[in-house]
């Protein structure tokens, strides 16, 4: 596979290893490899990774070139809470993969969303149209969908400010001893289940910071919490709730094996979502209720 040459033009003022991480869907630290290579050229110019771009400048990547899926428009039901010429916010189902990957390149979010919707946004390439952040494919809820790129620059810098609030419901084993505290780690992919991420042990990964406040306490042990993300690492919420002893019920990956309210994953869902439009400039926020197998748990949980 020879290399290519990739030229974009940029339309938001961003750091370097932040554009470069949005535009070709990679990590800030591949980013960095890029850019400390010497591939990366701004108006012409090597510059260091914390470099601000100008709106206007010019990137010139040397890449190679991404193996891009056929994937097909197909008529999967999806909860389109709210829809304009630059966003959509979507509230997720369980069970649904938002993008197509190893192993899974239909019945995703993205053929779906390229059924319902005219536009999407071509920042993250045909694999990922629209896509500015993910959510698990077991966990529930909203995220919001980039239908031109001008929008998926705006929607991807609030991510990385943190001016983009995410909130999140989970359901938790065991009796919290505080009522509120922040988790803070670094986060690695697990040494041996290479399908798990981990808490870091030694300082190597990526720093990831989660709020909980206890919602609610029920007898027999069990918690319900609300989670905001001051950062977006894989499985984030899901680590986090582990290392402090309290796993999401329902999660076989991360909490017990052995099921006991026969679910199809992790209690946990994406019910508030906060950002300002990309255009208008206004602030706008989201909701999506508990779905029912959700509030069918803790009503039983009540009954114990």
């Amino acid at each position: 596979m020879n290399n290519q040459l990739e030229t974009v033009f940029v339309d938001i003022e961003m750091r370097l290893d932040n554009f470069l991480k949005v535009k070709f869907n990679i990590s800030r630290n591949q980013a960095k490899i890029w850019i400390d290579k010497g591939i990366v050229l701004v108006n012409g110019k090597t510059k260091k990774a914390s470099y601000i771009v100008p709106q206007g400048a010019e990137i010139a990547v040397q890449t190679l070139p991404i193996k891009e899926l056929d994937l097909q428009p197909k008529n999967i039901p999806l909860d389109i809470i709210y829809e304009d010429n630059d966003i959509a916010i979507i509230n997720k189902q369980q069970g649904l993969t938002v993008h197509a990957g190893a192993g899974t390149d239909e019945d995703t979010l993205v053929n779906g969303l390229l059924y319902h919707l005219k536009n999407l946004s071509t920042i993250n390439g045909v694999i990922r149209p629209g896509i500015v952040h993910r959510i698990d494919k077991d966990t529930s809820g909203l995220l919001v969908v980039a239908k031109n790129n001008l929008a998926h620059l705006s929607l991807a810098k609030q991510i990385e400010e943190k001016s983009c609030k995410r909130e999140y419901l989970a359901l938790c084993e065991g009796t919290f001893a505080q009522e509120s505290g922040v988790i803070e780690t670094n986060i690695v992919r697990h040494p041996i289940e290479r399908v798990k991420m981990a808490v870091s042990k030694d300082g190597q990964g990526r720093y990831a910071k989660t709020n909980y406040k206890v919602i609610e306490r029920f007898t027999k042990g069990y918690t319900l919490v609300l989670c905001k993300l001051d950062t977006g690492r894989t499985h984030q919420i899901r680590v986090h709730l582990k290392h402090i002893g309290h796993p999401i019920i329902g999660d076989t990956v991360y909490g017990f094996k052995r099921q006991k309210f026969q679910l199809n994953g992790q209690l946990l869902h994406a019910f508030r979502l906060s950002l300002t439009h990309p255009t208008t400039q206004n602030r706008m926020t989201f909701y999506a209720s508990l779905p029912a197998y959700f509030c069918n748990v803790v009503k039983k949980i009540k009954k114990l």
